[in-house]
């Protein structure tokens, strides 16, 4: 199994302190920052746009996993990768012509991903598992963060598992929604190993140790799960 990522998203971060916020999650461990875009159509919640991203891109050097949860995100495809975002993700349910647009995100220089919501079988993306760096199975509704991690998502990342592992393809199988310490124990058991967790990092007091608590609880699953 790869080593586990673990991508504080900053939309539970303080934007008051963002610098600050984005260097104690690096000062943690952080592997990767996660920047959960909304435009208030594909999800009833607006975030920020690639200038916010263009931000973080000053403050680390760390990749930016940049999840457009948007309407038509082939038009934004260059505003991002201009702003610094290393690895997009797009929604299966954004676009018509997924493919397409999997193969404009790597034309484009960047790695690319795709997302599905809770209710969206896995075989929306069965045909493009070869082609993606990675797989992000939501396990809450997107749109806002601090919502319940929904727990029958986990069955969606076992067989998600086992169907990369049918077809000789190895994307990144990451989870976003609910993850803290206890149910990220739970996704990487079911065989996830990307975490993105916004409220139970950025809402502590000290969000590095945050992390590094996160990572010891996930890797100690990973080792058992092994």
């Amino acid at each position: 199994m790869p080593n586990i990522r673990i991508a504080p998203s900053i939309l539970s971060a303080d934007f008051r302190r963002l610098q600050q916020q984005v260097e104690a999650v690096v000062e943690g461990g952080a592997d990767w920052i996660h920047c959960d875009v909304m435009d208030g159509h594909f999800v009833p919640n607006i975030s920020f746009g690639p200038m916010v991203v263009a931000a973080v891109r000053k403050v680390t050097e760390l990749p930016l996993d940049t999840h457009l949860m948007i309407s038509r995100p082939e038009q934004y495809v260059n505003s991002f990768r201009d702003a610094g975002a290393d690895r997009l993700i797009v929604h299966a349910e954004a676009t018509v012509h997924l493919h397409r647009l999997v193969d404009q995100i790597k034309q484009a220089g960047m790695q690319a991903g795709v997302a599905i919501n809770p209710a969206t079988p896995l075989q929306a993306i069965e045909e493009i598992l070869p082609d993606v760096d990675l797989v992000l199975i939501m396990t809450v509704n997107p749109g806002f963060g601090g919502q319940a991690f929904i727990a029958n998502m986990l069955d969606k990342v076992r067989r998600l598992k086992r169907l990369c592992e049918a077809r000789q393809t190895f994307p990144h199988i990451e989870v976003d929604g609910g993850i803290d310490e206890t149910t990220a124990v739970d996704a990487v058991k079911a065989g996830a190993n990307v975490l993105v967790a916004g409220s139970s990092v950025f809402s502590q007091a000290d969000p590095a140790r945050a992390v590094r608590q996160l990572r010891k609880a996930a890797e100690r699953a990973a080792a058992v799960a092994a």
